[in-house]
C-alpha cells in the first residue's frame, strides 16, 4: 500500500485512505469541500498512484488525476470489508451479506471471492440529514445523532404496549404499531423525540429489508459498514437489537466507512 492512495468519493463524502511511514491513515470530508482535500492530495501523492472509486470517481479522474484508475464501488467496498475483518480477526470468505449505508443503501451478497449487489434503498444517511433538517431543523449530524439518543420516541410512536393498555401484549410492548402515529403529540414533543422516532424506523426498514434478503439467499452472517455508521450508536444499537430478534448474526466493522477506499487500494 506504500505507493498507493484511495479515494471513495461518495454522494455526501470524500473518503480517502493512504499510508505514511508505515501507518494506516483516513480522512474525510463533506464532498462539498471535494477541491480542498484533492487540492491537498495533490501535494501529497507525488510519486503515488491513485486509485478512485465511488459516484464521483470519474470526476476526479478529468479534474483532478487523469492517470488514476477506476475501481467498481461494490467490488471496492467488498475487498476493503473483507481487508477490515482480517485486520480485526474475523472470520473471512463465508456467505454473508455486506449492507453499505452511505448516502444510499446497498446489499451486495458475498460468496468466497464473488460479490453481487442484490438490493438497494434510498432510506440511508442522506434521508437521516435531510428528515433532520425538517424535523429538528439542523444539518449537523453528531448533533443529529445526539438528538436521536436522548430523545424518547414514545410521544411520537404508536408503540405495541398503548394499544394493549392496560393488558399484556403477546409480543414486546416497546415494538413499534405505528411510526410517527400520535398524531396529538407530534407538536409539543421535541426535535429530539421526533429524531429518536425517525433513527427508529430507519433502523426498522433497514433490518426489515436485510432480513428478507438474508432469508432468500439463505445467510445469517450480515456485516454493516458506511459513512452513517460512524459515531452514530444509535443506529448501530437499533440494527444490533433488530437483526438479532431477526436471526440474523450483525457484525459491525471498525472504520467501515473506509471499506470503498482500502478496497480501491488493494483490489
Amino acid at each position: 500500500m506504500n505507493n498507493r492512495i484511495g479515494i471513495d468519493a461518495g454522494g455526501s463524502l470524500i473518503k480517502i485512505a493512504y499510508q505514511e511511514n508505515g501507518r494506516l491513515h483516513f480522512r474525510k470530508q463533506p464532498i462539498g469541500q471535494m477541491e480542498e482535500a484533492l487540492g491537498w492530495l495533490k501535494i501529497v501523492s507525488t510519486n503515488k498512484r491513485i486509485f478512485l472509486t465511488g459516484g464521483r470517481a470519474s470526476k476526479i479522474k478529468s479534474e483532478f488525476f487523469p492517470e488514476a484508475e477506476i475501481i467498481d464501488e461494490f467490488t471496492a467496498a467488498c475487498e476493503g470489508a473483507t481487508y477490515f475483518m482480517m485486520k480485526e480477526g474475523l472470520p473471512r470468505g463465508e456467505k454473508s451479506l455486506l449492507i453499505n449505508i452511505g448516502t444510499g443503501i446497498s446489499w451486495i451478497k458475498i460468496d468466497g471471492e464473488s460479490y453481487n449487489r442484490v438490493l438497494g434503498s434510498g432510506i440511508g444517511g442522506g434521508t437521516f440529514m435531510g428528515m433532520g433538517k425538517l424535523l429538528a431543523d439542523s444539518s449537523d449530524f453528531a448533533n443529529l445523532v445526539s438528538l436521536s439518543a436522548s430523545g424518547r420516541r414514545g410521544n411520537v410512536d404508536l408503540l405495541v404496549k398503548d394499544i394493549y393498555h392496560p393488558e399484556e401484549p403477546p409480543i414486546p410492548g416497546e415494538l413499534t404499531a405505528s411510526n410517527f402515529a400520535k398524531t396529538e403529540g407530534i407538536n409539543s414533543s421535541s426535535p429530539a423525540d421526533k429524531m429518536a422516532s425517525f433513527l427508529n424506523m430507519m433502523a426498522e426498514t433497514i433490518t426489515l429489508l436485510t432480513a428478507q434478503t438474508a432469508a432468500l439467499h439463505e445467510i445469517k452472517k450480515v456485516i454493516f459498514i458506511g459513512s452513517t455508521l460512524a459515531g452514530n450508536n444509535p443506529l448501530q444499537d437499533s440494527l444490533d437489537f433488530y437483526c438479532k430478534m431477526s436471526g440474523l448474526d450483525p457484525i459491525f466493522l471498525q472504520n467501515g466507512e473506509f471499506s470503498g477506499a482500502i478496497g480501491a487500494i488493494i483490489r
